[in-house]
């Protein structure tokens, strides 16, 4: 069973076999679609609908291209033109979604909860997207999956995650994930941007970049999100990208094999510089990308399993 419910919708509450069993899983997929063949007998004859309130085009595209190597019929609704932005309520969509008959609902909400608001109100499985600055479990997922194929293992390994902590549903997912599967975590970033109850996620608080990142093994770097941000808590890009920007002067202070790691999309000179973004032996942002689809049909394969063992 991948979670208590039938329902994604995240990390925390998860135990390590239930993570363990879906990354094993992916990484199932991840030779099935390095060999160019498919599964699609897996959901034939299911529905899964993309409903993204906020723009993506790693998600949502993996999410669909997830779906349709397993076979199933995918609808992206474009939320931009929908009734939604006429004044529907996220109830009244939950209505017409059950009306449609849909088997598995992605959600991408500007607000933390909506996800779960909707599963509550649904008949169809439905899988966190990311949500305000709640979580974002899949990315998580995939993150994990990527350090697993290349370290061996997620235990006992030092992760620092950089930037802005504050507004990032990636960080909380990855905390979640990564302190429950026996990595040692550290955030990274000005005082403003670290959330009050960092230290009671079980993780170690950096506001130095130098510090931070001694002898780390992995550096995942975060977006900044200005879209979620009052005015002042951070300085100008300049100087936040000379202070806490990811740069080979920086990452010299990591262990020489440290990973480099961004969930996109990326800021290049405010979070990361190009030369660190595309090292071709430090970075596996593009490896990332490919965990992602691998993850999602490993989500959509064991979701849709209990959904039919629940029919």
């Amino acid at each position: 069973m991948l979670t208590p419910t039938r329902h994604l919708l995240q990390i925390e509450g998860m135990h390590p076999p239930e993570i363990g069993a879906l990354l094993d899983l992916a990484e199932s997929y991840v030779l099935l679609n390095r060999s160019g063949k498919t599964q699609r007998d897996l959901l034939r004859g299911r529905t899964l609908i993309n409903l993204f309130f906020e723009d993506s085009t790693r998600t949502r595209t993996s999410f669909e291209l997830a779906g349709k190597r397993l076979g199933a019929d995918v609808i992206n609704m474009s939320v931009a033109n929908s009734s939604v932005n006429k004044g529907e309520t996220l109830l009244d969509t939950a209505a017409t979604l059950n009306a449609m008959h849909c088997d598995l609902l992605v959600v991408r909400h500007a607000q933390s909860g909506a996800p779960a608001l909707l599963a509550q109100k649904v008949d169809a499985a439905v899988i966190n997207a990311g949500d305000g600055t709640h979580e974002h479990p899949t990315q998580a997922l995939l993150d994990a999956l990527t350090i697993r194929r290349r370290r061996g293992r997620l235990e006992g390994l030092t992760v620092a995650i950089c930037g802005d902590v504050l507004h990032s549903r990636v960080a909380r997912s990855n905390i979640h994930l990564l302190t429950a599967m026996g990595s040692r975590v550290r955030v990274i970033g000005p005082p403003t941007l670290i959330p009050a109850e960092a230290s009671r996620l079980g993780v170690d608080v950096f506001h130095d970049m130098k510090s931070g990142l001694q002898d780390v093994d992995i550096v995942m770097m975060l977006r900044l999100q200005k879209e979620r941000m009052s005015s002042g808590l951070v300085p100008s890009s300049r100087e936040f990208f000379r202070f806490w920007g990811l740069d080979a002067e920086k990452l010299a202070f990591a262990k020489p094999d440290a990973l480099v790691m961004h969930p996109g999309p990326m800021n290049r000179g405010v979070e990361i510089a190009s030369d660190v973004a595309d090292d071709p032996i430090r970075s596996v942002i593009k490896e990332q990308v490919e965990m992602g689809v691998a993850v999602r049909m490993a989500v959509l394969d064991v979701l849709s399993r209990q959904a039919k063992r629940n029919d």
